[in-house]
Protein backbone atom coordinates (compact mmCIF):
# COMPACT_ATOMS: atom_id res chain seq x y z
CA UNK A 1 0.00 0.00 0.00
CA UNK A 2 2.88 2.31 0.59
CA UNK A 3 3.79 2.11 -3.06
CA UNK A 4 0.29 3.08 -4.11
CA UNK A 5 0.30 6.15 -1.86
CA UNK A 6 3.66 7.25 -3.24
CA UNK A 7 2.40 6.94 -6.81
CA UNK A 8 -0.73 8.88 -5.92
CA UNK A 9 1.36 11.51 -4.18
CA UNK A 10 3.65 11.78 -7.22
CA UNK A 11 0.69 11.90 -9.57
CA UNK A 12 -0.96 14.57 -7.40
CA UNK A 13 2.27 16.58 -7.50
CA UNK A 14 2.34 16.43 -11.30
CA UNK A 15 -1.30 17.48 -11.47
CA UNK A 16 -0.62 20.35 -9.09
CA UNK A 17 2.18 21.73 -11.25
CA UNK A 18 0.39 21.21 -14.56
CA UNK A 19 -1.64 24.46 -14.37
CA UNK A 20 1.56 26.40 -13.72
CA UNK A 21 3.26 24.80 -16.71
CA UNK A 22 0.26 25.47 -18.93
CA UNK A 23 -0.01 29.04 -17.68
CA UNK A 24 3.56 29.62 -18.81
CA UNK A 25 2.48 28.92 -22.40
CA UNK A 26 0.06 31.81 -22.29
CA UNK A 27 2.49 34.52 -21.20
CA UNK A 28 2.54 37.37 -23.66
CA UNK A 29 -0.53 36.35 -25.64
CA UNK A 30 -2.89 38.74 -23.91
CA UNK A 31 -0.83 41.80 -24.78
CA UNK A 32 -0.02 40.79 -28.36
CA UNK A 33 -3.05 40.66 -30.66
CA UNK A 34 -3.00 38.19 -33.50
CA UNK A 35 -1.67 39.54 -36.75
CA UNK A 36 -4.52 40.80 -38.94
CA UNK A 37 -4.41 40.98 -42.71
CA UNK A 38 -4.35 44.48 -44.17
CA UNK A 39 -7.94 44.16 -45.29
CA UNK A 40 -10.63 41.53 -45.09
CA UNK A 41 -11.33 39.84 -48.47
CA UNK A 42 -14.89 41.19 -48.72
CA UNK A 43 -13.77 44.71 -47.87
CA UNK A 44 -10.95 44.51 -50.40
CA UNK A 45 -13.33 43.24 -53.10
CA UNK A 46 -15.78 46.09 -52.51
CA UNK A 47 -13.01 48.69 -52.44
CA UNK A 48 -11.28 47.45 -55.58
CA UNK A 49 -14.61 47.12 -57.41
CA UNK A 50 -15.57 50.67 -56.50
CA UNK A 51 -12.18 51.95 -57.66
CA UNK A 52 -12.36 50.17 -61.03
CA UNK A 53 -15.90 51.24 -61.82
CA UNK A 54 -15.32 54.82 -60.66
CA UNK A 55 -12.24 55.02 -62.91
CA UNK A 56 -14.34 53.72 -65.83
CA UNK A 57 -17.10 56.27 -65.14
CA UNK A 58 -14.51 59.05 -64.93
CA UNK A 59 -13.07 57.90 -68.26
CA UNK A 60 -16.56 57.96 -69.82
CA UNK A 61 -17.11 61.50 -68.59
CA UNK A 62 -13.72 62.60 -69.94
CA UNK A 63 -14.21 60.64 -73.23
CA UNK A 64 -10.89 58.88 -72.55
CA UNK A 65 -11.38 55.47 -74.19
CA UNK A 66 -7.83 54.32 -73.36
CA UNK A 67 -8.40 54.96 -69.65
CA UNK A 68 -11.74 53.14 -69.83
CA UNK A 69 -10.21 50.19 -71.66
CA UNK A 70 -7.53 49.85 -68.97
CA UNK A 71 -10.23 49.08 -66.39
CA UNK A 72 -11.53 46.08 -68.37
CA UNK A 73 -10.42 42.46 -68.20
CA UNK A 74 -8.22 41.48 -71.15
CA UNK A 75 -10.94 39.21 -72.56
CA UNK A 76 -13.09 42.30 -73.27
CA UNK A 77 -10.45 44.43 -75.01
CA UNK A 78 -11.20 43.33 -78.59
CA UNK A 79 -14.96 43.88 -78.31
CA UNK A 80 -14.37 47.19 -76.51
CA UNK A 81 -12.04 48.35 -79.29
CA UNK A 82 -14.70 47.51 -81.88
CA UNK A 83 -17.63 49.21 -80.15
CA UNK A 84 -16.53 51.81 -77.59
CA UNK A 85 -16.53 54.83 -79.89
CA UNK A 86 -19.33 53.55 -82.16
CA UNK A 87 -22.81 55.10 -82.20
CA UNK A 88 -23.98 53.22 -79.10
CA UNK A 89 -20.63 52.91 -77.34
CA UNK A 90 -19.82 54.34 -73.92
CA UNK A 91 -17.27 56.69 -75.51
CA UNK A 92 -19.31 57.89 -78.53
CA UNK A 93 -18.60 61.49 -79.50
CA UNK A 94 -22.24 62.54 -79.99
CA UNK A 95 -23.26 62.39 -76.32
CA UNK A 96 -22.05 63.72 -73.00
CA UNK A 97 -22.09 62.08 -69.57
CA UNK A 98 -22.93 64.93 -67.16
CA UNK A 99 -23.42 62.62 -64.18
CA UNK A 100 -22.47 59.07 -63.23
CA UNK A 101 -22.65 57.65 -59.72
CA UNK A 102 -22.18 54.32 -58.01
CA UNK A 103 -25.38 53.39 -56.19
CA UNK A 104 -24.67 49.91 -54.77
CA UNK A 105 -22.02 47.21 -54.49
CA UNK A 106 -22.84 43.58 -53.75
CA UNK A 107 -21.29 40.19 -54.07
CA UNK A 108 -22.68 38.24 -57.01
CA UNK A 109 -22.20 34.83 -58.62
CA UNK A 110 -19.47 36.05 -61.00
CA UNK A 111 -17.82 38.67 -58.82
CA UNK A 112 -18.74 42.02 -57.34
CA UNK A 113 -21.81 43.65 -58.88
CA UNK A 114 -21.51 47.43 -58.94
CA UNK A 115 -24.76 49.25 -59.72
CA UNK A 116 -24.47 52.71 -61.24
CA UNK A 117 -26.72 55.45 -62.48
CA UNK A 118 -25.46 57.16 -65.64
CA UNK A 119 -27.00 60.32 -67.08
CA UNK A 120 -26.47 60.78 -70.80
CA UNK A 121 -27.17 63.97 -72.73
CA UNK A 122 -27.54 64.32 -76.50
CA UNK A 123 -28.14 67.94 -77.29
CA UNK A 124 -31.01 69.08 -75.05
CA UNK A 125 -32.28 65.53 -74.41
CA UNK A 126 -31.21 63.76 -71.23
CA UNK A 127 -31.73 60.25 -70.00
CA UNK A 128 -30.60 58.40 -66.91
CA UNK A 129 -29.84 54.71 -67.23
CA UNK A 130 -29.11 52.17 -64.49
CA UNK A 131 -26.24 49.80 -65.29
CA UNK A 132 -24.55 46.94 -63.46
CA UNK A 133 -20.84 46.28 -63.84
CA UNK A 134 -19.35 42.95 -62.85
CA UNK A 135 -15.89 43.29 -61.35
CA UNK A 136 -13.73 40.26 -60.73
CA UNK A 137 -10.22 39.35 -59.75
CA UNK A 138 -7.97 38.46 -62.67
CA UNK A 139 -4.73 37.10 -61.27
CA UNK A 140 -3.40 39.61 -58.76
CA UNK A 141 -5.49 42.49 -60.13
CA UNK A 142 -9.16 43.46 -60.37
CA UNK A 143 -10.96 44.32 -63.62
CA UNK A 144 -14.39 44.92 -65.09
CA UNK A 145 -15.65 41.67 -66.58
CA UNK A 146 -19.05 42.82 -67.84
CA UNK A 147 -21.63 45.57 -68.12
CA UNK A 148 -25.40 45.19 -68.41
CA UNK A 149 -28.51 47.32 -68.28
CA UNK A 150 -30.39 47.12 -65.01
CA UNK A 151 -34.00 47.83 -64.19
CA UNK A 152 -34.58 51.11 -62.40
CA UNK A 153 -34.32 50.79 -58.64
CA UNK A 154 -32.93 47.25 -58.74
CA UNK A 155 -29.69 45.54 -59.43
CA UNK A 156 -29.68 42.97 -62.17
CA UNK A 157 -27.41 40.01 -62.62
CA UNK A 158 -24.94 41.27 -65.20
CA UNK A 159 -24.10 39.25 -68.23
CA UNK A 160 -20.69 38.76 -69.75
CA UNK A 161 -21.40 41.32 -72.46
CA UNK A 162 -18.54 43.68 -73.17
CA UNK A 163 -18.49 47.14 -71.70
CA UNK A 164 -19.20 49.30 -74.73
Amino acid sequence: MGVTHRRLAGFAGVLATLPLALAGCAFGTKDEPAAKPDRAPAEEAATKSRERVQAYLDAMTAKDAAAGRSQLCAALHDSFDAAATGPNGDFADHFEVPQAAITDIRSGPRGQEVSVSVSVAVGSRKATRPLVFTVTRDGADWCIAGEAAATAGATAAPTATPAT
